[in-house]
C-alpha cells in the first residue's frame, strides 16, 4: 500500500475553517473536504437566511474548495449530509439534484440535533482529483 502524501487545501472564495482543522485534505488522488456549513467567505459570518439559500452556499462554498483542488462536483464520489429538520429532506433533494446533474455520487443524510454556530445543513464530500 502506497503512502499518502497530504497536502492542505485552503482559498479565501470559502469559508475560513471555524476550528483546528483544514477547508480539505488531498491524498493521493483524492480530496476530502470538511463540513461546510452556511457561512458567507466576504464576511464569515453564518448566513441567517432561509434553509433552501443555505443549503446554496454550503454548495458554493465546497464548489470553490473543489475547485482550489483542482477538482469539480461532477467528481465528487460520496457526500455526508447533516439537516437539522427531515422534514426539508425534499428541498433539500430538489437543490441538491441541480448541482450533481451528470454524476450522482453516493451520500447519507442524516437529521441532527444541533449544527455549529445554530447552521441548518452541514455537508462534507470526497472527490477524485
Amino acid at each position: 500500500m502506497s503512502q499518502c502524501n497530504l497536502k492542505s487545501i485552503s482559498t479565501n472564495e470559502a469559508p475560513l475553517a471555524v476550528g483546528p482543522y483544514s477547508q480539505a485534505i488531498i491524498c493521493n488522488d483524492l480530496v476530502f473536504i470538511s463540513g461546510q456549513i452556511p457561512i458567507d467567505p466576504k464576511t464569515n459570518q453564518l448566513s441567517n437566511d432561509n434553509f433552501e439559500n443555505q443549503v446554496k452556499l454550503v454548495f458554493n462554498n465546497i464548489s470553490a474548495i473543489l475547485k482550489e483542488a483542482n477538482s469539480s462536483l461532477d467528481k465528487v464520489v460520496k457526500t455526508t449530509v447533516f439537516i437539522k429538520d427531515i422534514s426539508k429532506f425534499g428541498a433539500f433533494n430538489e437543490i441538491y439534484a441541480t448541482y450533481f446533474i451528470n454524476n450522482k455520487p453516493a451520500r447519507s443524510l442524516v437529521e441532527v440535533s444541533n449544527l455549529p454556530k445554530g447552521a441548518l445543513v452541514e455537508v462534507e464530500v470526497i472527490a477524485k482529483i
